[in-house]
């Protein structure tokens, strides 16, 4: 069969093409604004990418077109695939119809921390020597590739609750149908399409309605939203995690910063892990992953052993360089008010320099303004703040830094904004740039220059 897979560079549709890749399917794509690393990943497969939504870029031998959700109507690629009447579908609808039949599903649902998680649960599988497929919405670096079929029964899917297609408004996790679901936590976010929170919430309990009574629920006992998810009705074994809550699976901080940490189950200690990631959030990251792949007979004690060769995924405070003066540059994909605090307080918790944040507000939500009067908050454990200011931006940015402590920089450009982080920058400083878009390459143009 042959697929055009429309957004391919997408980080899921960027999956779908890896997979129907594997699979023996001819693939090729369209897309625009492409930036690694899933331009790269395509590219390594050796699957053609033709950028910009033409007509033309369709072949006409094409079997099945897979669209992406950044894709509306009125897009004249779409507009060409209906007038032609050709076949179509959605990522989320072709991955649930052409891999996960027969599988055992592991689903990463969650505001945040999908990413990781699932990384991390596919990392624990694999160890433990059960060959699992999946795909993730960016790539681990454990694995080098965000999707793979896996010769295993185990599949791990990142279950977003974004909407799946332009034909179809459902959450794209309802498709996946998983024996075992982690919800990670919830709060608003995707204000271009949910009105407010109790509209994710009903989307996640469409989520909790599919996962049968043999599987099982690893839910964030920390987390209102979801408690409220679960009153509306449960019919699945349900485990919760959690370090400052009642749970079956709970940790406690030997470090600070969460490099280090013990592991209880059901008031028994498991044992104690030590690693390279950083934060509290990624403790309970870890601990949903470990309880999910208990579920699926993997030993907790045996997932522990494992957790130290981890390396966390690409652009998830991934450290890109240390330069001259041990001045270290961060790249994460945090564009959320409580990711972008969880994030700082991670690498303030660490020892080192000054934190300076840099941000491209670049989500739907965050371009609408839906977390402007979060974000000045979620700043405060960085000494100095350095915000892209493009001129489509609605919000007032200098308002939101105003009584920042440490101070803030609003530039209409990258290049200016990098000219006022190179002039700002001190030995010993560590660099976090942070959105969930390429950033004109801003962190690794940042790098080169420390290198330089």
């Amino acid at each position: 069969m042959k697929l055009h897979i429309l957004g391919i560079c997408g980080t899921f549709m960027g999956g779908v093409a890896a997979l129907a890749r594997e699979r023996g399917d001819a693939v090729e794509g369209t897309d625009a604004g492409v930036y690694p690393p899933m331009s790269t990943q395509l590219e390594a497969l050796g699957i053609e990418l033709r950028e910009g939504y033409l007509a033309r870029h369709l072949s006409p031998d094409v079997d099945l077109c897979v669209v992406g959700n950044a894709l509306s109507r009125g897009n004249p690629l779409v507009e060409a695939v209906l007038n032609a009447g050709h076949r179509y579908t959605s990522g989320a609808q072709w991955l649930a119809e052409q891999v996960l039949p027969g599988r055992r599903v592991l689903a990463v649902a969650g505001t945040h921390g999908k990413t990781t998680t699932s990384s991390l649960l596919a990392f624990l599988l694999d160890r433990a020597g059960l060959a699992p497929g999946f795909l993730i919405g960016g790539v681990p670096r454990n694995f080098g590739v965000s999707a793979r079929l896996g010769a295993g029964e185990c599949f791990v899917v990142e279950a977003d609750e974004y909407d799946t297609a332009f034909f179809d408004k459902r959450s794209k996790f309802v498709h996946y149908r998983p024996e075992v679901a982690v919800l990670n936590n919830l709060e608003y976010d995707h204000a271009d399409i949910f009105p407010d929170l109790a509209a994710i919430q009903r989307q996640f309990h469409h989520l909790v309605r599919t996962v049968p009574g043999r599987g099982r629920l690893l839910v964030n006992a920390e987390d209102a939203a979801l408690a409220e998810v679960l009153a509306m009705g449960c019919w699945t074994p349900v485990e919760r995690f959690a370090i400052a809550a009642e749970a079956e699976w709970t940790a406690r901080l030997i470090e600070p910063a969460g490099s280090a940490f013990e592991v209880w189950h059901r008031g028994r200690r498991v044992g104690e892990a030590r690693w390279s990631l950083l934060g509290r959030h990624n403790v309970m990251n870890a601990l949903a992953a470990i309880a999910a792949a208990a579920a699926v007979g993997v030993e907790p004690e045996q997932a522990l052993a494992f957790l130290p060769e981890f390396r966390s995924p690409h652009r998830r405070l991934e450290e890109l360089a240390c330069g001259r003066d041990g001045i270290r540059v961060f790249d994460d994909f945090a564009h959320h008010p409580t990711a972008i605090a969880t994030t700082l307080a991670g690498l303030r918790a660490a020892a080192g320099g000054r934190v300076l944040a840099v941000l491209e507000p670049r989500s739907n939500s965050m371009r609408l303004g839906a977390h402007a009067k979060a974000l000045g908050p979620a700043l405060r454990e960085a000494d100095r703040v350095f915000l892209l200011r493009r001129p489509d931006l609605p919000w007032d940015a200098e308002a939101v830094l105003r009584e920042h402590p440490g101070g803030g920089t609003v530039e209409a450009s990258v290049d200016a904004l990098l000219g006022a982080l190179q002039a700002a920058v001190q030995p010993g400083d560590r660099v976090v740039f942070m959105s969930n878009g390429g950033f004109e390459g801003a962190a690794r143009r940042f790098a080169d220059w420390l290198r330089s």
